[in-house]
């Protein structure tokens, strides 16, 4: 049995729509209207947004809001480090995906010696950085960030020497970078990426398997060789953005992609994960309510963070 904290994390600065922020109460709004105790029977921590910078003139085109996403990571750090060093589990729910990089961070800083294992269970991969990004956007760069990725090779824009400043504090939170290894991440359903992402998948020989995999081969058989690509971490963090299920259902995402995962597929892969002792923390990322019908997509992740936590509980 596991004991458990949640930590929520409003923050939005990383996405290019608006929204993501309201998901952490979207989801507790779906746990009422299913009646589940959840929130009441599990430690929660709330770290402080900096939201606010939504409505200032953005300093760096090609990383925006970096010290406001670099605060956040700090913040999201120490939780989760502090959260695994008092023997609880963290599951954290965020609103965008930059703060993905500050999770990673926060393990690392609690398990400094030990390898992690990542599982990106996304459309995206998130692994752009100030040097390749096409929006600017930074729910585009946490991985590119915790594998101290520039992909300079690639690059398309002349970053100013402010913003880079600021991007090698980012990899260097902790004082520890890389804090993982390109071959400790495996990518579940990805499928809507550039071509300077694509190189890095090349480049390192990332294990990427796509949704048709899933569906072909069954979740069980992903999930035992997602596991055993990983065999050599000691710890696994499981990252899932609701933009990995199809575009169909995720409407209440910001960045929906179609041909994703099913509902289904989705909950038993997360489940499945779940049951192994080496996950040591899990994050639900991107639900954006504004964008949703009847609060649609934070019933759906909703049920997989239930479905979770009750397996958690018993293993």
């Amino acid at each position: 049995m596991r004991n458990i904290k949640i930590i929520e994390v409003r923050s939005e600065i990383g996405a290019g729509t608006r929204g993501a922020s309201l998901g952490v109460d979207a989801i507790k709004i779906a746990a009422l209207d299913f009646m589940s105790s959840l929130f009441v029977n599990i430690p929660t921590e709330v770290i402080p947004d900096e939201n606010r910078l939504l409505y200032e003139p953005v300093e760096s085109p090609y990383a925006k809001r970096i010290k406001g996403v670099y605060t956040m990571y700090e913040r999201v750090a120490q939780s989760v480090n502090e959260t695994l060093k008092s023997g609880l589990f963290p599951i954290v729910l965020a609103g965008d995906h930059s703060t993905g990089g500050g999770t990673i961070a926060g393990i690392k800083m609690a398990k400094p010696k030990g390898r992690l294992g990542v599982i990106w269970i996304d459309a995206h991969a998130d692994m752009h950085s100030p040097y390749t990004t096409p929006s600017g956007n930074m729910h585009g760069m946490p991985l590119a960030a915790s594998l101290a990725e520039d992909n300079e090779e690639n690059k398309t824009h002349k970053v100013d020497a402010t913003t880079t400043d600021w991007w090698n504090k980012l990899k260097n939170i902790g004082k520890i970078s890389p804090k993982i290894l390109p071959q400790d991440l495996v990518f579940i359903a990805l499928r809507d990426y550039e071509k300077e992402e694509e190189a890095i998948l090349r480049k390192h020989n990332i294990k990427v398997i796509p949704v048709q995999e899933v569906r072909k081969k069954g979740v069980e058989n992903v999930v035992r060789q997602t596991l055993l690509h990983l065999s050599n971490c000691e710890d696994i963090y499981v990252s899932f953005d609701v933009d990995s299920m199809d575009s169909s259902i995720s409407r209440g995402t910001g960045t929906p992609v179609s041909n994703g995962l099913r509902e289904r597929e989705a909950e038993d892969l997360v489940a499945s994960f779940m049951q192994n002792h080496k996950i040591c923390c899990f994050e639900i990322t991107e639900v954006n309510p504004t964008l949703d019908k009847e609060n649609l997509m934070a019933e759906i992740a909703f049920n997989i963070l239930q479905r979770s936590v009750n397996l958690l509980l018993v293993n």
